[in-house]
Parts: C-alpha cells; structure tokens; sequence
C-alpha cells in the first residue's frame, strides 16, 4: 500500500497529479502551517507574454494552518483570472472542456484557501480520470507535530507499508524513522513530458489546467508519459 501526503494546491502543476496517481491512498495534509508565496493559493498559466500567475487574495497572519487561512474575498480574483483564462485559451482545441469546473470555482462563494484548493484537487482528478482514493487530513483525527513522525503515523493509519515522498525529500526526511515502523520510502522523481500548447515555445511546470485545455480527455496519458 503506497501513500502519499501533500498540502492543497491551487490548480497544481502537473507533478502533483503525477503523484496522486502512483499512489493507492492520498491525504491533503490541510493542518500544517501555510506557506506564504508558494503555490497554496497560487499557480500559473501560459500567455503570449509568457507565465502568468493566477493568485487567490488571503487574509494570512503567520502562524496560521492552512484550514485557518481565509479568502480575501473583498478583492475580484475570481472575475480576473475567469477573464485571463478565457482570454488566453480561447483558442486552445479543448476550451471549452473545464467549463463547467470554472462556473463552479468562480460561481461559489469560498470562505477558506482550504476548501478551495480541496474542491480544486478532487474535481481535477475526476477530470483526469485518476481513481486513488483522496483523504484530508484534519478529519483523519490527531496526529504527531514533528513533520516525519507525522508522515509515519499517517502511513501506518492506512496501514501502507510505503511512503512516496517528492524528490526534495531526499534533502531532509529522516529516513531512520520510517525504517524503524517498517515502512519503504520512494522518491517521486517526475519527468515533465512536453505537449503542445499555444503561443510557441514550449513552457514547463504551468498548471495542469494548461494541460488539459489543450489536450482534454489525452491529458492523463500525456501527464504519465505514455
């Protein structure tokens, strides 16, 4: 039983589905400290002008969780970046395959990062196609605050007996303290495939989102690299 833990993303790059898909059982780990200006309420699109960032506003005080963060709703993210991905895929062959996912995330009043990005995780991989089953973390019960022990204890709830961890981890998971509870550690080491997308050259590590606009129902063969 492979498991793999991760933060909720906002529209994650493809890597992140990546690993969802080699895993048998997923956690949003959605009860860990927030990190400002990484990738839990932002991501990016292709544009003629290049990347472009897609954020949702917060309202974050250090040291909050991410289930603590609220959306600062008084700022209109949502009609900026329905207008900046309308304007920028209006073109690409399968603009139209997302549309019912973009009235949702832009038609519902979302309160917490959290509930957005856990939405956002789990109606992506009905898109894909992925069927490993999601799990979030703050309702799994108590776990221990140290990150590995944490990792451990969430392994063992599930009763897996494997750990996938992102490439990073190598630098600095103690792999001491899953040996010990019988659990394999894996690294994820993730080869961006290329595709075709609009406006040239091509652009790695944008949203999956950029994906599938452009290739729709392909997008998790393509993602995996077949």
């Amino acid at each position: 039983m492979i498991v793999a833990v991760h933060q909720p993303q906002y529209l994650p790059w493809l890597g992140y589905f990546d690993k969802i898909r080699r895993a048998d059982i997923f956690i949003l780990l959605d009860n860990v400290q927030f990190k400002k200006n990484e990738w839990q309420n932002r991501n990016r699109i292709k544009t003629a002008q290049g990347p472009q960032w897609l954020t949702v506003p917060v309202g974050y005080k250090y040291p909050q969780l991410i289930n603590e963060v609220t959306i600062n709703n008084t700022v209109r993210w949502k009609h900026k970046q329905r207008q900046a991905i309308f304007t920028n895929y209006r073109k690409a062959t399968c603009h139209e395959y997302l549309e019912g996912f973009f009235e949702d995330i832009f038609s519902n009043s979302w309160e917490k990062v959290s509930e957005l990005n856990i939405y956002v995780v789990k109606k992506l991989v009905e898109v894909l196609g992925i069927d490993t089953p999601l799990f979030v973390a703050s309702e799994l019960g108590e776990f221990p605050d140290n990150p590995d022990e944490r990792l451990v204890a969430i392994t063992r709830h599930f009763n897996g007996d494997t750990y996938l961890a992102g490439i990073g981890g190598r630098q600095y998971m103690d792999l001491e303290k899953y040996s010990a509870q019988g659990i394999e550690v894996k690294f994820q080491d993730y080869q961006h495939p290329e595709y075709d997308q609009l406006f040239g050259e091509f652009i790695p590590n944008m949203s999956v989102i950029d994906l599938i606009l452009n290739h729709g129902d392909r997008s998790l063969s393509i993602l995996g690299g077949e």
